[in-house]
């Protein structure tokens, strides 16, 4: 067994800035050094140190997936741990070393079940971390459902609230509301005392209501442009809402179908790098194959993103972290940009203290890429990944 790994030889995105020719000491899951290759050059290790040649490879903070319904034929629908582990599997090899599986809507007692089944599966992950859970509802307005189910939504209940947060024991991490709904600001007050933090989402707001929202912490912002109050010159609506106030932070789903690249090129232009997180919504079909794909029980087909059978709208994405961020270099931002995105930002609005950045102290959670973006190793808690496969080094 290794008492150490150290990677060097990389050209290293560390969250704050890129730097060359550089190498990263590990050890029990953490990053204890971040040095030169000069210093690696004069260093003297022990035996026991795996030392990983990178030979010129960009080295970042590990993908942090916020908002992922399934991938690989598994999804959180299936209301099972072992689909939420074989989740974590999958995501390996695109890069992600956490994520927080996302839940429909649902009636309560599947919502219920489902969320036991992640908390069931945490703890006992073989890939990515399972960091909590993100709830897309069922506190989200009937007039932009996108395809969640009418059925599945409920008024704002407190008693309902206190349901769901005792069955995950604590993990709920975020949580999708429509902030113009009725006692929001209760619930809001109530998932500001539980350490929740709430996306506005699915939501027809008013500027207004929006910024009622904000006055009770409604400061992150689901899928942007998606499922949402379009801006308007007589009411900027939810989108406008993101646009006028810099405090208000975004996830974007960058397929190029869910929000065209121009527009993503405008909102960096209007917001701070730091408030952009790059998220996959991506759906239990993503990367299966099969004729017949399914999700959140209906039948859905693949045309860049997934679109549902019955009348072709638009039902989710087909992306991975790893498309995201090439998605993202292809528009023109650079890759230390797209890092911050994908890694670095949302560490910080989920406040996962320890995550997202290459420094001693932080979690031993990395991707190591390739010059053309393919993922080479994944390195989650210190345990080094290959094509999705744990190895020994």
């Amino acid at each position: 067994m290794v008492a150490a790994i150290c990677i060097h030889n990389a050209t290293v995105f560390n969250g704050y800035s890129m730097m060359s020719n550089c190498a990263v000491l590990i050890k029990q899951g953490k990053i204890v050094d971040v040095f030169n290759e000069e210093r690696f050059l004069q260093k003297k290790f022990r035996a026991d140190t795996s030392l990983i040649d990178a030979k010129g490879a960009y080295l970042a903070p590990g993908f942090i997936d916020t908002h992922i319904h399934g991938v690989g034929g598994y999804g959180t629908e299936d209301c099972s741990a072992k689909s939420i582990l074989k989740m974590s599997e999958e995501l390996l090899q695109y890069g992600v070393t956490s994520f927080i599986p996302t839940l429909y809507s649902a009636p309560k007692p599947q919502m219920l079940k489902a969320i036991r089944a992640v908390v069931q599966a945490m703890g006992k992950e073989k890939g990515a971390r399972i960091l909590g859970i993100h709830l897309e509802g069922p506190f989200i307005s009937p007039a932009r459902l996108g395809v969640q189910l009418p059925e599945s939504l409920s008024p704002v209940d407190l008693d309902y609230m206190e349901a769901l947060w005792e069955a995950s024991e604590g993990h709920i991490i975020n949580m999708t509301v429509a902030p113009e709904l009725k006692h929001m600001r209760e619930l809001a007050l109530y998932c500001l005392s539980k350490g929740i933090i709430l996306q506005a989402g699915h939501t027809n707001a008013t500027y207004k209501q929006m910024i009622e929202g904000m006055q009770a912490r409604i400061m992150h912002v689901t899928h942007l442009f998606n499922a949402m109050s379009r801006m308007h010159h007589r009411d900027p609506g939810a989108v406008g809402a993101v646009f006028i106030h810099p405090e208000l932070s975004c996830e974007i789903i960058a397929d190029g179908i869910h929000i065209h690249p121009e527009i993503i090129k405008l909102l960096l232009r209007c917001k701070t790098l730091d408030k952009i997180v790059l998220v996959t919504d991506a759906l239990k079909p993503t990367k299966q194959k099969g004729k017949h794909l399914m999700a959140n029980g209906e039948e859905v087909y693949l045309d860049k993103c997934f679109y549902r059978k019955a009348d072709d709208a638009i039902a989710g994405s087909a992306l991975t972290m790893i498309d995201s961020v090439r998605n993202i270099v292809s528009y023109g931002f650079r890759l230390e940009e797209a890092v911050h995105m994908a890694a670095t930002n949302p560490a910080r609005i989920m406040k996962r203290e320890h995550s997202g950045v290459i420094a001693p102290g932080y979690d031993a959670d990395l991707v190591l890429l390739s010059q053309k973006l393919n993922v080479l190793m994944s390195i989650v808690d210190g345990r080094v990944y290959c094509k999705g496969k744990e190895v020994c080094v």
